[in-house]
């Protein structure tokens, strides 16, 4: 009995690391059927599977789906943190970029006088040639009427007149948006005033404090 002991527990030891490893994978298959394998099954892609252990123990479960919204959960928020690290990048950048350009408060608002300065002289020039072409446009007209009742007017005066307003409807155009310009620019330089302030640890001037009222 002993000899025959003694093999049965040696294979029994030889067998174990074998059994450790024997690990198998159930589902329950789309017919409701159940599938095992050694391997995932076919049956079960794309389905809830159950990992057993060699004692036939769940050791885990593993759903495909819920898988595959962790992922995606996964992938926005790194696309997340990719995007807060780019905007952090360009506000170090532009923080950079500011206290290099600026010295104090009054440069800023001298930038801005000077973006300004420079719109309003570009509002001045197309003012201008709206007016050159508004004149243009009305002794061609004038001209136009001089044919009226008389005779066929030159096929090349309407053309002329034609590309006339449409040089004028553009140039009307590119006016309205260099004026609204004012808005952008000094919105910029705010911006520009209020994040100086912040990095160089300086605050907004006070408000001057109303007159007191006069006693009788």
């Amino acid at each position: 009995m002993a000899p025959r002991f003694a093999l049965l527990a040696a294979a029994a030891i030889a067998a174990a690391p074998l059994a450790a490893e024997a690990q198998s994978y159930r589902c329950v298959g789309k017919d409701g059927k159940k599938y095992y394998g050694s391997t995932i099954p076919q049956q079960c892609i794309g389905l809830p599977i159950e990992e057993l252990s060699p004692q036939g123990v769940v050791i885990r479960r593993i759903d495909p789906q819920a898988t595959a919204a962790e992922r995606a959960a996964k992938e926005a928020e790194d696309e997340k943190r990719k995007k807060e690290a780019a905007a952090a990048k360009e506000d170090r950048r532009r923080a950079q970029a500011l206290l290099a350009t600026y010295t104090s408060e009054k440069d800023i608002e001298q930038a801005r006088a000077r973006a300004l300065e420079d719109n309003q002289k570009a509002v001045k020039e197309i003012e201008t040639r709206v007016g050159s072409l508004q004149k243009r446009l009305a002794e061609q007209k004038k001209e136009l009427e001089f044919f009226q009742g008389k005779t066929k007017p030159p096929a090349k005066l309407n053309e002329d007149i034609k590309n006339t307003e449409i040089d004028l409807q553009a140039q009307g155009g590119l006016l309205t948006a260099k004026k609204k310009e004012v808005d952008a620019i000094n919105a910029r330089y705010d911006e520009d005033k209020r994040l100086y302030r912040e990095l160089t640890g300086q605050k907004p001037a006070a408000a001057p404090a109303p007159a007191a009222a006069a006693k009788k």
